[in-house]
């Protein structure tokens, strides 16, 4: 059970990270883009440290569309999987109640932020797209993942639409919070969906890359 409990401590305190440091930085700035800056900041040094120590214990994959998208490379089982995106999302729930705690606010929000619109989900397809090949592509060459995925996140919170939320579970804990991080409930289902979408495309475009790889 030591995986499943990391993967949910795990996602926990990403969760606590992202939606914490964008409270601390409203609360210190009124500068959106000043902000944003510190929440990608938080997120990439949060991220950075959360896969290099839990990447031992449980691969720290720490969002659904990873674990779903890499079940057969990682080789797990179906149920195994599920039990990972089970202790995701119950973990990503618990760390914005934390964040929350934290910072003196109801634990339970319900998100207000509008979060919608073809650029906002290509936005999460070109994000998640990118995770999951970068994940891939990485483990093919051998490569510690830790680095290529805090950076990958840090720059599609810039270039992307979206802010790059990237992950169905922070996605859903996300619309439990009406801070700088929140989402509406009603923006949730397609940005899942748009996730859902860019992490087949990434698996299936990194796998195309290493053909030859694995051929040979």
């Amino acid at each position: 059970m030591r995986d499943i409990a990391a993967e949910a401590l795990g996602t926990a305190l990403l969760t606590a990270t992202v939606v914490g440091s964008g409270i601390m930085a409203a609360r210190l700035s009124a500068d959106t883009g000043l902000m944003l800056l510190a929440n990608a900041l938080a997120t990439v040094a949060a991220l950075y440290v959360l896969i290099s120590v839990l990447g031992p214990v449980s691969g720290a994959q720490f969002n659904p569309a990873v674990t779903l998208a890499l079940r057969g490379e990682a080789g797990q089982t179906w149920s195994r999987a599920a039990a990972f995106v089970g202790a995701q999302v119950a973990g990503a729930v618990a760390g914005t109640a934390l964040a929350h705690a934290m910072h003196g606010l109801p634990l339970w929000q319900t998100g207000t932020t509008a979060r919608a619109g073809a650029g906002q989900w290509l936005a999460e397809v070109v994000a998640t797209a990118g995770l999951v090949g970068a994940i891939v592509l990485a483990r093919a060459a051998g490569r510690d993942a830790a680095g290529i995925v805090a950076l990958w996140i840090g720059a599609a919170y810039w270039f992307t639409a979206s802010t790059s939320f990237a992950n169905p579970a922070v996605t859903l804990a996300r619309a439990l919070t009406d801070s700088f991080a929140g989402i509406r409930p009603a923006d949730v289902a397609p940005f899942v969906a748009a996730q859902a979408l860019g992490a087949v495309i990434g698996l299936y475009g990194a796998r195309a890359l290493t053909a030859k790889d694995r051929a040979g």
